[in-house]
This record gives structure tokens, sequence and C-alpha cells, in this order.
């Protein structure tokens, strides 16, 4: 793991090493180990290295036998033993162990098309200086990130935004119809990010530029068009998901540092662990999270996991102080708004890992988007057999069900479901059915925007954005694979994988493995048919049946708990931190500009008095509060040249 940047100047100028070396130092923790530069007329690279593979030669930027191609690579690519023993048979001679210098071959081989042959996670630069051109890569999820930005004759790329901010020509101003986007799907739609005229290369994808021209191609998309056609029977099917996330798991362990996991208590990364305990007789360090408000803790199945796997377990304790104590951090790392807290518990998390000693943790991410775990699909599934019959008096109660942690849901009226779960305002024809009633909750906050806010998003439509890049056959696949395209395809990337994963993980140079990501197991999830996946209403029924007999028995009966943290009360324990009471006080709000500076007052001051209320003022605390600390981090106060940016520090090799 790595972080990447890098400048390429379509005149051929050359790129001042002052500029790379500020580009490194901002993320300096994404690689701790190592930094270096490269130059030639019309290019700069620049990395920052966490060394877990070929720690002793895989430094970075990389260059080939005649040094005609250069790399800078952020991330891991697991199957390279298997590619490196291919390409030697081929005629190709290593001079490190490293999975990067893997690349560059593969690239010699192969060109562009490389990295169909890659399985991995990653972001990556490649400088082809015979063709003068400059290939950037990132992975088929969007497990890591990768930016860009067009100013003048520069293509700016990083793998965080501040260091792009870095170059001197690049502006810093918030995109309102990002904000906008966050207000409704929780993040950004690619190539759209929180900033103007910065862009973010979609998962998936491939970006040239070459003579001043920028072109981006998609590599891979996910796709549930096979799913008509599939034949196989379930015993195959678990048969099939048994080898391939045990490979997943098995190639995800090789490393040259220790391997840690996370351990939630749920089922998916129960299961990781267990599978993680076959492939390996050494000690396991495991690592949760435990919450003081008990509605939100999950430590006791924990602690039971812990005891049946026979790990070395370590847990944060998190309450309202710490969430509070943490926050702003967790903004400059995220780079965008949040509507909630949940990321802050993750990055106090890493800092305990890091602090143990532990580099690289396999997590259970992806699991509820694959295998159609998250309690939104069963919410559609409900609300059109709901649909069926409009005045049925029982069919709601399924829905009052669904979410027992929502103490509030189960008293409403029939009427305020309906109304609420859009009960015959979206009918199935929507191609966003299953999600609208999240998005229009969740769009309930724009209505703290300032009415200057509200006039320059004017009449732009993010549904409208959306709707114009699905895929073609997208109306023609079943409800449940529409359901998970939407999460797999926006908040998988735009939030569980960047805000509560890589960027609060990196944060504290830790490395997070996913084995349910394994573009392999992604691919098998998306041709199976539905009812695998979901069987009725109980979720992830092929996980279970493939896996749960090698994990206690009360971690597979227990009903789905979604992660939480605590939200808006968490900035109004006690004193709360200066920076909640400036951030939100009138003068700022008005300065700002972003929001209305009444209602917003309004708002803190039931909190102040204990009377906020439900999801939509928590959502709309964080909201506010985020936005306003991301735009004095990034727009009032950045230091393209300060201590922020200081290389003192670091020793750089600096190549040429």
């Amino acid at each position: 793991m790595c972080g990447i940047a890098g400048v390429c100047s379509a005149d051929g100028s050359l790129i001042e090493p002052a500029l790379l070396q500020g580009m490194n130092a901002m993320v300096r923790y994404r690689g701790p180990d190592e930094s270096g530069i490269y130059r030639e007329p019309g290019i700069g690279l620049a990395n920052v290295r966490l060394s877990i593979i070929d720690l002793g030669g895989g430094h970075q930027p990389m260059h080939n036998a005649d040094k005609s191609l250069w790399i800078t690579f952020n991330g891991e690519i697991f199957n390279y033993l298997e590619l490196r023993q291919d390409l030697i048979t081929r005629g190709h001679r290593f001079k490190t162990d490293s999975d990067t210098e893997v690349i560059l071959h593969l690239y010699e081989e192969q060109g562009e098309n490389c990295v169909r042959s890659l399985n991995g996670q990653w972001a990556f630069a490649i400088w082809d200086s015979k063709r003068r051109k400059l290939f950037l890569s990132r992975d088929r999820l969007g497990v890591r990130p990768l930016f860009y930005s067009i100013v003048g004759n520069d293509l700016v790329f990083a793998s965080e935004i501040k260091s792009i901010f870095v170059h001197p020509e690049v502006s810093r101003e918030l995109d309102l119809l990002a904000l906008d986007q966050i207000f409704t799907f929780w993040c950004t739609i690619p190539p759209r990010t929180a900033f103007k005229n910065v862009f973010e290369l979609p998962p998936g994808c491939s970006l040239t530029f070459e003579n001043g021209q920028a072109h981006i191609h998609s590599d891979w998309t996910l796709d549930f068009d096979g799913v008509w056609n599939e034949q196989n029977s379930e015993e195959e099917y678990v048969e099939e998901l048994s080898h391939l996330l045990n490979d997943a798991v098995c190639i995800r362990l090789r490393s040259d540092v220790p391997v840690g996991a996370y351990l939630s208590g749920g089922l998916d990364s129960t299961i990781i662990t267990s599978l993680i305990r076959q492939f390996s007789n050494s000690e396991l360090q495991t690592f949760s999270i435990a919450f003081a408000a008990p509605e939100l803790d999950e430590s006791l199945f924990q602690r039971e996991t812990v005891t049946f796997l026979r790990t070395m377990h370590q847990e944060i304790y998190c309450d309202f102080s710490d969430i509070a104590r943490s926050f702003a951090d967790v903004i400059w790392h995220s780079e965008k708004p949040m509507i909630r807290t949940a990321p802050t518990p993750m990055y106090l998390l890493s800092r305990l890992v890091r602090n143990s000693g532990i580099k690289v943790v396999l997590t259970g991410e992806g699991a509820d988007e694959v295998f159609a775990g998250y309690d939104i699909y069963k919410e559609a599934k409900i609300r059109r057999f709901w649909l069926q019959q409009p005045a049925s008096k029982r069919r709601p109660g399924l829905l009052r069900r669904l979410y027992p942690y929502q103490a509030n849901l189960s008293k409403q009226s029939d009427a305020y479901l309906q109304s609420f779960f859009s009960i015959e305002k979206h009918t199935d024809a929507n191609p966003f059915f299953s999600h609208m009633p999240r998005w229009e909750l969740t769009s309930r906050l724009k209505l703290f925007f300032s009415d200057e806010v509200l006039s320059a998003i004017g009449s732009y439509d993010c549904l409208e954005e959306l709707r114009a890049q699905l895929p073609a056959g997208f109306n023609s696949w079943p409800p449940l694979c529409r359901a998970q395209y939407l999460e797999t395809a926006i908040l998988l990337p735009g939030y569980i994988l960047s805000s509560q994963g890589d960027r609060v993980a990196m944060a504290h140079s830790v490395e997070a493995r996913h084995p349910y990501l394994d573009y392999r197991v992604v691919e098998l999830g998306a041709r199976m048919p539905p009812n695998l996946k979901m069987k009725v209403l109980q979720e992830k029924y092929i996980l279970k049946r493939a896996f749960g007999g090698g994990i206690p028995s009360s971690v597979v009966a227990r009903p789905k708990q979604p992660y939480r943290a605590p939200d808006g009360k968490s900035f109004f324990a006690g004193t709360g931190p200066e920076y909640v009471k400036e951030s939100l006080s009138p003068e700022r709000i008005r300065a700002t500009g972003m929001f209305d500076p009444n209602a917003v007052s309004a708002l803190v001051q039931k909190f102040t008095q204990g009377s906020a209320f439900g999801v939509k003022d928590d959502m709309a605390l964080v909201s506010i509060l985020s936005t306003q600390l991301l735009v004095d981090q990034f727009v009032t106060h950045f230091q393209r040249g300060g201590s922020s940016c200081a290389t003192s520090n670091l020793n750089y090799a600096v190549l040429s």
C-alpha cells in the first residue's frame, strides 16, 4: 500500500521536485516507510510507500529494464505470483520480488489490457516514455482511490485530493452539485467529487493522457445479465462459492508482514476469520469496536467468536466523546461531507491496529452487497409485496419487524409507513424503487441549504444524472439485482470503501483487504439466482449454507445488525469540543454560505436542549458540521506549503 501522485505536462516541461515532494508529504501517513520521486521532461511521479511485499526491494517509482516504463503504484496484486511465473516462462526477467514489477512486465506484454489479468486492489500510473503517454488505472470495485485534475497543459493526479491541491494552479472550491449528490446518495457519483474541477477516476476504469488529451474507458463493470442463463444446482453454487472464497482469503494472506483481521461479531467477518485460521497456524490478532451505547454494541458476539476461533483479540471502547474528539480528523482524511459518524470508530480502530504492530487486516466488507445482506433489499421486497394489496393492514407489519433497532418506527401508523416507504408513489417501474425511501429521507436535509446554494443548484436533478449512467440492461434485471447494483456501484466505493474504509485505515498506515470483493466472488454472486442470495426474507442464504458449519451457530442465527455509531448528540455530550460551537455558530454559517443560519441555529438548539429527535436530526447535524469542517480545512485555511506539507522528516529517493 502506498500513496501516489504525479504531474504530466503536455508541453514537456520539467516538473519541480519541490512540487512532487509536497504532494507526497500531504499523504505521508499512506506510506511512512519510504518516499521517492522520478522526473524527466513532461512527467513527474511521486510515491510514499507502506512496505508489505518485498520489503527491501520494492522501491518506487520503479522502472523496467530499459527505463522506458516507470510506475507509481498503490495497492496489492494478489495473484502476482501466478502472473510472475507465467511471465518468466515468456522470457521476462525480474530484479525484485515485488508485485509492482509484475505490473510493469505485464504492461510490456499486454499493454493497457494488462489490468484485465490483475486480481487485486489498485491505483497506479505508468509513464510510457517511448509513446509519451501516461496510463492511469483503478481497480474494479474502487477499493483504492485515484483523483485527477487538468490545469492548463498539466494533468495532476494523486491518491488523495489534498495532494492535488498542492499544485499552485488547482483551485479549491466546493462543487454545489456534488453537495446535492451527497445530500441524496451519501456520496458523489464519479467523476464528480466534492470539489470543482477535481475528478475521481471511476472504479474499473483507465485513463490515458497523450498529446494533451485525456481519454477514459471502462475495463470492467458489474453485470447481472447472466443471471437468467445459469443452470447450476444449489449444491454446485455452494461448492463454487466455497472454492472461490477460500482462494480469495488464501491469496490475500500473501504478505511479508503479519496479517490481522477485523471481527465485528457478525456473519461476514466471522467467516473470513474462520477461513484465515484454516490457512495459518500462527497466532491471529483480531480487532473490534465496543460501544458505550448498548443498542449499538456487539461485543458479546465478538467475544463469543473470539473464544470459538481462539484469536488474540483487542477492542476499542468508543463513547460519545471519542466521536466528537476525532471527527474533524476524519473529515480531513475523507475529503467530503458525511451524513453519519460511522467512519470515526473505524478511524480509531485502525489506530489500535497500527499501534499493535499490524499493517494488514482482512475484513468482511462486500458480503452484504454481493450476497444481499442489507435490510434495504428486504425492505424493497416487502414494499413490492405491500403494493400488491395497498389496503392491507397486515403487510405493513413486516416493515415494523424489519427494523427492531428503530423503536420509533414500530409505533407509526400505516398511513405514515405508506408515505415514508413510498408505497404507491414509486412503482416497480422506477429504476430506483429500492432506494427511493432512503434517498428521499436524505434529500430532506437540503431544506437547510442557503438560498444562494439552492439558487446555484437550480433545476439540477442528481437522479437524472445517475439514470444516464445505468448499464444498458439494468431495467431487465431482477429487482434484487437492480438494488444490488445501486449499492455496489454507488455506496460501496463512494462511502463504505472510502470514508469508512481506505481513508480511515490509511490515516494510520493500515491496509485493509476484502476477500468478498475478489472479482471472481463478485461475478459469481452476480450470476447467481436471486433466491439463493435472499430466500424469502433470509439474507445471505448461500453464504450461510456454504460456511455456517464452521462458525458459532449463534452468529449464523442472529439477525442482521447494521454497523452504526453515535451521531448528533456526540457533539453535545458535556461541554463538547470547541470546534463544534465555532463551526455551527451563526457567524461561521453565514461566512461559509452553505446553510441557512436560522435553520441551523434552531437545529443546534434542539440538541442543546435534548429535544433532537430521530434519524433526520442526527443526519442534519452531522452533514452540516462535516461540510463546515470541509470548507474550513480545504478552502479557507488550506496550506499548500505550510506545516501540513512539511518534508523535513521524509527520506526521498530522487530519480531522473
